[in-house]
């Protein structure tokens, strides 16, 4: 179902894109490399808890969480990983850990790390383990509308 409500969102507004079908892969560098994708440009979906309010953090594969920028980007007293039991309601069409970066589908705000914003062209898991859609970042920004902030620290 996920997969089909982008879709149609997606042709709705006109956004090209491609979705790739691979073999099952649980984290994003694993996805890139099953789909053959630059991990620089897979991109992954991370539910924090702000002040207790979920937000959707959205960063490439080869990054990590910077819960103090995020702290400091969203003016928070304290951010911490939501857990998968807090979030699996949310997210009732998706198989845990492969929902797509619309926090807008979900009502969620959406953080983007900035250094997506340098990248042409993004993937990301459309709601299962199995596919993936592979899209322009600026149309990405454009329908999603996410606040951009340093959320990102990148992987040693």
């Amino acid at each position: 179902m996920p997969l089909n409500k982008l879709i149609n969102y997606l042709d709705e507004h006109g956004k090209k894109y491609v979705v790739i079908k691979h073999s099952p892969a649980f984290t994003a560098q694993e996805v890139a490399a099953s789909a053959h994708i630059p991990g620089k440009e897979m991109v992954k979906t991370v539910i924090v808890k702000a002040d207790g309010a979920m937000k959707m953090v959205v960063l490439p594969s080869t990054y990590d969480v910077d819960f103090d920028a995020v702290k400091e980007a969203t003016g928070a007293g304290e951010v911490e990983l939501a857990s998968e039991e807090e979030f699996e309601d949310i997210f009732p069409d998706c198989e845990l850990g492969a929902m797509p970066p619309f926090g807008n589908f979900y009502e969620l705000d959406t953080l983007v790390a900035e250094s997506l914003t340098d990248d042409e062209v993004i993937a990301f898991n459309a709601g299962t383990h199995k596919e993936l859609v592979r899209m322009n970042y600026s149309d990405y920004e454009e329908l999603v509308d996410p606040e951009i902030m340093p959320v990102g620290i990148r992987k040693r």
